[in-house]
């Protein structure tokens, strides 16, 4: 049986600057995009016998620059609707709703485009995304790699690991990274999270490449 691999996308202008991004589709930085391409050494030597990818372009080139064409989109894989909390801080946020938890409290409602989403409702998206994930992992020794975003991420792993949709909280994760869930025992765990390229090993292999061209 291999393993979940979570990729979250790399870097954008507002994961910079701590805006909850949910369903505005945003591009990589030029950051978000050395990110992505520090993710191909993290993924050496694995068997990926299915690639999974949330319909947002910073996750598409995500998956692109980190080698892992060809995928399938899935729906369900989006980030979290923050409805009327889209494009807003947490700092923001706080002035409003002091002690305001996106984990136990959930989010305004949005516009009926993006309405906005509770942690039960993000959770149900995860189980649906795991069901197809460990058949296949049923039914293959490869791995499975899910592309996608930082709190939606969460709020799959702590489904994995039979938590609530709220344990996500305990879980964080940065842009660029991966993560591997697993089993022990037949009992699921968390192999390896929140992995990455230091930066200035990046550095040298960036410099690298524009020596040898």
């Amino acid at each position: 049986m291999g393993e979940l691999i979570l990729v979250r996308h790399g870097e954008t202008a507002w994961s910079l600057s701590g805006q909850h991004t949910g369903l505005t589709d945003l591009p990589l930085t030029e950051n978000g995009e050395r990110q992505a391409v520090a993710v191909v050494p993290l993924l050496a030597g694995l068997k990926i016998g299915l690639t999974l990818v949330s319909p947002a372009q910073r996750t598409r080139r995500t998956a692109e620059l980190a080698g892992l064409d060809p995928y399938e989109v899935v729906p369900d894989l989006h980030e979290w609707d923050y409805g009327g909390y889209e494009g807003v801080t947490t700092e923001e946020i706080y002035e409003t709703r002091p002690g305001w938890d996106l984990w136990t409290d959930g989010v305004t409602p949005g516009p009926a485009d993006h309405p906005g989403e509770g942690p039960a409702a993000v959770g149900e998206r995860a189980d649906r995304v795991l069901t197809r994930v460990l058949e296949a992992l049923r039914t293959s020794d490869d791995d499975v790699v899910l592309v996608s975003h930082g709190h939606f991420l969460r709020v799959l792993t702590a489904r994995y690991l039979g938590l609530a949709p709220a344990g996500g909280g305990y879980f964080k994760l940065e842009t660029g990274t991966i993560s591997r869930l697993g089993t022990e025992h037949d009992r699921p765990v968390m192999t390896a999270w929140n992995v990455e390229i230091p930066q200035d090993l990046q550095r040298s292999a960036e410099q690298e490449k524009a020596d040898v061209a």
